[in-house]
């Protein structure tokens, strides 16, 4: 890659892979969105509720309610493989919370959108960057829901690969660059 400038799959160091999204495509949902980046998708769901829906933390700062819940579901099945579904497992809560605090700067305060928001971000495929995935799928989802979002996020999972002094920095890393 160094000396080429050309990855894995034949693209140069900055193009990001294809792009497809779709927002309103389960009828029954305050909003949801399927996002699509090359080999990696998530299916997103927004779900409004009230103040009493809120989450209740106990931190060591003592207790708060929080009302933006946003849940990354990464199952086996979405890398080719079997395996357990049951409670989130370390990749789970901590892409979820990244995801998270690339959404909540961008919500509205509680008195200009008075509702509870939960999402959920179901990966179906990956080869690199779902936690971006479900950050794109997630403002997709809110804004199809009513969400009136400050500005629209989106993020793509960025590499470096050091040989000494040389370098080179890839944009939108696939499964496989993620362990160079």
């Amino acid at each position: 890659i160094l000396d080429t400038k050309s990855r894995i799959d034949g693209r140069d160091l900055e193009t990001v892979r294809a792009i497809v999204s779709e927002v309103g495509i389960l009828p029954r949902t305050h909003g949801s969105a399927l996002f699509t980046r090359g080999e990696t998708q998530a299916i997103v769901v927004a779900t409004l509720g009230t103040g009493e829906d809120e989450q209740y933390v106990d931190s060591l700062t003592g207790m708060y309610k929080e009302r933006f819940l946003l849940h990354y579901n990464f199952p086996p099945y979405s890398v080719g493989e079997t395996g357990r579904m049951g409670s989130p497992g370390r990749r789970e809560i901590g892409h979820g919370k990244l995801a998270w605090r690339a959404i909540r700067p961008m919500l509205p305060s509680a008195e200009q959108f008075p509702y509870t928001l939960r999402v959920v971000s179901e990966i179906t495929e990956s080869n690199g960057s779902s936690s971006m995935a479900t950050v794109c799928g997630t403002s997709l989802a809110l804004m199809d829901a009513g969400v009136p979002l400050a500005k629209p996020v989106a993020g793509i999972a960025m590499g470096l690969i050091l040989e000494g002094d040389r370098f080179a920095v890839l944009s939108d890393i696939l499964g496989d660059e993620d362990h160079l």
